[in-house]
């Protein structure tokens, strides 16, 4: 992907998204040609000359200080994920990191072995690219019948948007498919030569619309925990907690467990997932 598009396109979506009354200025309303701020204007909240704002937009983020970075972020609002991402737009990358873009993530038998000893918690992995690299029996028997699948279609982002068991699965689909393309757009932040994370990106926007469109959005977002409404087809309704863990040898490798509240419908609707023969519970989920 192109550093310098990525980094334009985000600096001009999130100038977008503010009005003048939300920073203190004065709003002239339809005689403004713009949406959101101008250029000027976001240049003088933070403190820049017009000129260095502009070449900034443009894409010429080389050797720009965290000072400025940090300026330009407070005038824009970004929350913390956004100003990460803008970071990494904005810098170099090291050649570490050009080198591990070809690095194959795998998981350890002894990671493996224990998500296999959560009897009742669906859990597995995910790679940097959301492939999904392992799982146990649990989230075989919730999400689908990931061994069944050829290895390139084992990724959550081409499950969300080409599967079309997903929007009957995810009750609130279009919150997990936001959260996808963000999770993809914060990739492409600290990878933006890979050249698989690029093919997917091309696959999902030719054959999806509404990844096409929030991709454009240049949303970021990080979810470390939250609450999945599951419709599964076997045992109904669930509500599921849910927990992301990150490894400190592997930041791009994630662990995902989800868990039900004791004593709770969607708790006896694990046992019950548990309690069923795996391989006819994960065929009839069909999904992930």
């Amino acid at each position: 992907m192109d550093q310098r598009a990525e980094l334009s396109e985000f600096l001009r979506s999130r100038r977008a998204r503010l009005k003048p009354g939300d920073v203190g200025l004065p709003d002239f309303g339809r005689h403004r040609r713009v949406p959101g701020l101008r250029r000027e204007e976001l240049a003088q909240l933070a403190g820049v000359s017009v000129a260095y704002y502009t070449r900034l937009e443009q894409g010429h983020g080389q050797n720009v200080s965290t000072e400025v970075l940090d300026s330009i972020a407070r005038a824009l609002r970004l929350t913390d994920t956004e100003h990460a991402h803008l970071t990494h737009l904005a810098s170099p990358k090291p050649k570490k990191k050009r080198g591990a873009v070809h690095r194959t993530q795998k998981v350890r038998p002894q990671l493996q072995h224990l998500i296999d000893t959560m009897d009742q918690v669906p859990a597995l992995f995910l790679g940097r690219r959301l492939e999904i690299l392992a799982w146990n029996r649990m989230a075989r028997a919730l999400f689908g019948d990931f061994a069944a699948m050829e290895a390139a279609e084992r990724n959550m982002a081409r499950l969300v948007f080409l599967d079309p068991n997903a929007r009957s699965l995810y009750l609130d689909w279009e919150c997990k498919a936001v959260e996808v393309v963000s999770i993809l757009r914060l990739c492409a932040g600290c990878y933006p030569d890979d050249p698989q994370l690029s093919s997917l990106v091309g696959e999902l926007s030719v054959k999806s619309e509404e990844f096409r469109s929030l991709w454009a959005a240049h949303t970021v977002q990080e979810k470390g925990h939250g609450v999945k409404r599951l419709h599964h087809p076997l045992v109904g309704e669930l509500s599921l907690a849910y927990e992301t863990l990150r490894f400190p040898d592997d930041h791009d490798l994630s662990l995902v467990t989800y868990h039900a509240e004791p004593d709770s419908r969607s708790a006896e609707s694990l046992r019950l997932l548990a309690g069923w023969g795996v391989d006819e519970v994960a065929a009839g989920s069909g999904t992930a």
